[in-house]
């Protein structure tokens, strides 16, 4: 060959510019592979593209149940993030999604509230719930690996299973409605309010309010709203990373989160509680997915069911990967995975979202190379001698 590529070790940091270049590349070059296989199949790459556009971003109404999608994905997303910082690979947060949706249902399905209490009353206890059920089934393998250095990666997988069989356990039995795989549905107070929820209010005042405010109001386009299936957890999503990101960039845990991470053998010589922080990383994390199994039952299914998750939890691993554990950028890679799980159901071949994914993953982990590692093309003679 007249070239020759070598592999340099990087002595000098990146730009911090550098990995969101290297992650953008790799969904582009995953979308290209794709194309290329869709194509030797006998399918149309660009027709197949525009549809997926269309279906995911192309109108305020498909673009609010992408978001809604987004939604779950931003919270494992995140939960991800908190555990990868620290090198604990959770590979569990589908399982803490189950436990966490679980809990919550506890609140109106023993119920712990009356059907009639306020909606504010048993949003947040619901709420609550949901994280301290994640919680739970995130420091159980984060106890295991703190104590007796058990793989965390072979207990948060296999317990993924356990929450998904142990959630069927309640729903084919004690809890089925009229022998059916979902619970009785909840109560309105345990339903998270939707912006189409606030159409008829809003075309009630449109029609009897003051005209200036009325005339306003619909050249910014609000009445958008109706039919739109964006719910309340979306805030829910927005305001954790705000806190997730106060904790990693600006909070003293932090400091000691990427520490450990990046060295422990310093940490422990400085006197950090490793033990102490694997767990309670463990558990923070399984309480942001658990918030996400909250979210998805109460802004969408209102029930518990034996499908809840399109696999949200492995997705957020790809999630917390493309953006570079950073959290503000998780956000618009769930809304990008969000569109692929609502185009996928539609696009044909329908297996298409998930081999894109797949690649995406396959691509971000291969790019890293190019963080840790310089390339450069060398001329070689033709005897083989470089240049």
């Amino acid at each position: 060959m007249p070239f020759r590529l070598t592999f340099t070790k990087r002595i000098e940091d990146v730009p911090r510019w550098y990995p969101f270049v290297i992650s953008l590349g790799a969904i582009v070059i995953s979308f290209v592979i794709s194309g290329i296989l869709l194509k030797l199949v006998g399918g149309e790459p660009l027709v197949v593209g525009k549809y997926f556009y269309t279906a995911a971003f192309g109108n305020w109404a498909v673009f609010s149940d992408t978001l809604v999608k987004a939604t779950p994905l931003i919270l494992v997303g995140l939960a991800c993030t908190v555990a990868f910082k620290m090198k604990l690979w959770n590979i569990g947060a589908e399982g803490q999604f189950y436990a966490g949706a679980f809990a919550a249902s506890l609140v109106v399905l023993i119920p712990i509230v009356p059907p009639d209490a306020p909606r504010f009353v048993t949003i947040t206890l619901m709420a609550v719930m949901g994280m301290i059920g994640g919680a739970i089934y995130g420091f159980i393998p984060g106890y295991l690996r703190a104590k007796f250095e058990i793989n965390e990666i072979i207990t948060t997988l296999m317990l993924n299973y356990v929450a998904i069989f142990w959630n069927n356990f309640w729903i084919f039995n004690k809890w089925s409605d009229a022998g059916f795989q979902m619970t009785p549905t909840f109560p309105k107070s345990a339903w998270l309010p939707r912006l189409t929820d606030y159409a008829r209010p809003y075309k009630t005042f449109m029609e009897t309010g003051n005209p200036a405010i009325t005339g306003f109001l619909k050249n910014i386009g609000l009445e958008r709203i109706s039919g739109m299936t964006l719910h309340l957890g979306v805030v829910f999503g927005l305001v954790m990373v705000v806190v997730v990101w106060w904790i990693l960039e600006r909070s003293r845990w932090g400091y000691e989160i990427k520490l450990i991470g990046d060295n422990p053998h310093a940490a422990h010589y400085a006197g950090l509680n490793i033990v102490r922080n694997i767990v309670l990383v463990m558990i923070v994390s399984g309480a942001l997915a658990g918030l996400a199994g909250m979210s998805e039952i109460t802004g969408v299914v209102h029930r518990l069911q034996e499908r809840i998750s399109p696999g949200y939890g492995f997705t957020g691993i790809i999630i917390a990967w493309l953006a570079k554990l950073n959290p503000f950028a998780v956000i618009p890679v769930a809304i990008l995975f969000g569109g692929l799980i609502l185009a996928g159901r539609e696009i044909q071949p329908s297996g298409l979202a998930m081999l894109l994914q797949g690649f995406i993953l396959f691509m971000i982990i291969s790019s890293d190379v190019l963080l840790r590692y310089k390339l450069e093309f060398t001329r070689t003679r033709t005897s083989g001698e470089t240049v």
